[in-house]
């Protein structure tokens, strides 16, 4: 529970460090499409931050399986989605931006997950 709590401050902190860097570090050196991208990298971090925090709060009421895992696609799906996008838009090879779409799953495994979760367990 303690680990999701610190991935979710963590990836806080770098969510809200890169929104700014890409807002005033970018800015004039990547296309206007390159910075949109940058944003939903930063948006979709900040979101499923939000979720690893919730997640670990919710591992304190029961510590099952199903959470941890939600907790753990959430992480890989921030790596997955927003690091590829990350480095798409910094470097425009597409090789990284077919790699978001992994991450997007990754997302969604961890709602269902989440959600199992809840029914099962509140």
């Amino acid at each position: 529970m303690k680990l999701f709590l610190l991935l979710g401050i963590i990836n806080g902190f770098l969510a809200v460090a890169l929104g700014a860097f890409g807002a005033h570090g970018l800015e004039g050196k990547i296309s206007k499409s390159a910075i949109a991208t940058w944003e939903k990298a930063v948006n979709y971090q900040m979101f499923h931050t939000m979720a690893l925090l919730v997640t670990g709060i919710l591992m304190m009421k029961a510590n099952s399986a199903g959470i941890m895992w939600a907790g753990w696609m959430f992480f890989f799906g921030i790596i997955l989605f927003s690091g590829s996008l990350y480095i798409y838009s910094t470097t425009a090879i597409k090789t990284f931006a077919m790699i978001t779409p992994i991450g997007g799953v990754a997302f969604l495994i961890g709602w269902i997950l989440l959600g199992t979760f809840v029914v099962k367990h509140l």
